[in-house]
């Protein structure tokens, strides 16, 4: 292979990081890489595809699961075959991503994971609406988490991972239930809901284990919808925190490789923790279209 390309993201986490330390840390690993430091989202973006176009096959971001997100939408719609190599240098917020394989949450140790040779081959998830395509790699909402996620990023970048937290407290007590329906390849469901939930990997919000059961191997996603009271949804929470909430009788999941979520009134969505439009959406399954350094 290739040396890397290493994307640091000094957007990402609650507070920049220093490039210094993102070399020091490849080198004392003995990872070959090429370190670049794009400006903005689109500048990152143009770089990856521009990268992969010309025959780069390893991409190493140094970032959160937004970076991860970024890449995703950059290197999917090229078809590469093989798929391109992505490797996370956890610099961000959640880094939940990391959380399903039980991978280090540090720069200098997921760095030296960079120098094995041990991959997976990863889903992605398509989702289709009003704002085009777009592509997730963890988890996606729509509804009340949504809503919150939306709002976070709007929070000082210092408080790092309470901002979701903080920002679900904000948005619930005006957010409206909605009428659900959500049609998937075997079967259909319509209920009220607070929220829904699509889960590609097991973490979301900076260590929640929102979908115990969810895999990135295995071509399907993991839907839940929670309809519960508003009060009730707080109680939920640390449910949610610790993966035991799929047991209580607000929780309804299943899972598919291809589903459409309908709601009246439409709902935000998000994506990997970047709103992305309202519903209606479509969504499928894009079974191994990265590889995961591990």
């Amino acid at each position: 292979m290739g040396p890397w390309l290493a994307v640091l993201n000094l957007h990402a986490g609650p507070r920049p990081v220093d490039p210094a330390m993102v070399r020091e840390a490849l080198d004392r690993a003995g990872v070959q890489a090429d370190l670049a430091i794009p400006g903005s989202v689109a500048e990152t973006r143009s770089l990856i595809e521009e990268e992969a176009k010309i025959g780069r096959t390893h991409f190493a971001l140094v970032g959160g699961d937004g970076t991860v997100n970024l890449a995703a939408n950059a290197l999917v719609p090229l078809g590469m075959d093989p798929p391109p190599v992505i490797g996370v240098l956890p610099a961000g917020t959640g880094c939940d991503l990391l959380r399903t394989f039980g991978l280090p949450q540090d720069i200098v140790g997921a760095a030296r994971h960079l120098a094995t040779e041990d991959t997976y081959d990863i889903d992605v998830v398509t989702l289709e609406g009003e704002w085009g395509t777009r592509y997730f790699v963890n988890v996606a909402q729509t509804g009340a988490g949504a809503a919150a996620a939306m709002t976070a990023p709007l929070m000082n970048r210092r408080l790092g991972a309470i901002r979701y937290p903080i920002a679900f407290g904000v948005r619930l007590p005006r957010f409206p239930k909605a009428q659900v329906r959500i049609v998937t390849e075997r079967r259909s469901h319509e209920s009220p809901a607070l929220a829904v939930i699509v889960a590609n990997a097991q973490f979301f919000a900076g260590g929640w284990n929102v979908a115990p059961k969810a895999t990135l191997i295995d071509g399907v996603v993991d839907i839940q919808v929670i309809d519960t009271t508003k009060t009730r949804a707080a109680s939920l929470v640390p449910k949610v925190i610790k993966g035991t909430h799929l047991a209580d009788a607000a929780v309804r999941r299943f899972s598919a490789a291809e589903f459409s979520i309908e709601t009246d009134p439409p709902w935000p969505v998000e994506a990997d923790g970047d709103y992305v439009g309202n519903t209606p959406l479509r969504g499928r399954v894009v079974p191994a279209a990265l590889r995961l350094k591990i």
